[in-house]
């Protein structure tokens, strides 16, 4: 039996990264509020199936990416709606500290545009099938 291990290509590694580190603080959360969700837990099948590059790795993840996509435009257009009402109200708090929208917004399209650009490259698609 030739096994072949293939190092996964240098995105995808930040990726694993990141989404190690999104695995880490939602396991995290999910035990602090004692509730668990799709958005956030959603992570961990789509890091275990990337690295261990599984038949439906490729499906999960671009899954994942239009569920992000989804929960972030629906952020989004409820931010945009209530600004229209009561804008000294629209602010994102963390462990009591706000969020600066000029930093967020940017931060939220870059990092789904980043994950995008990783899930459909070549290289991604040539670790998953290989």
């Amino acid at each position: 039996m030739n096994v072949t291990l293939k190092k996964p290509p240098f995105l995808l590694m930040l990726l694993f990264i990141l989404y190690f580190l999104v695995a880490i603080l939602s396991i995290i959360r999910s035990i602090n509020i004692h509730a668990v969700d799709l958005f956030t837990l959603g992570v961990i099948p789509v890091l275990a199936g990337l690295i261990l590059r599984t038949p439906w790795a490729s499906i999960i993840f671009k899954l994942y990416l239009v569920i992000q996509t989804l929960g972030f435009a629906a952020f989004g257009i409820t931010a945009l709606i209530a600004y229209q009402l009561t804008p000294e109200d629209v602010k994102v708090v963390l462990n009591n500290h706000t969020i600066p929208m000029q930093y967020l917004i940017p931060t939220v399209c870059m990092t789904l545009i980043f994950q995008y650009w990783v899930a459909l490259s070549r290289k991604t698609r040539e670790y998953l099938t290989h």
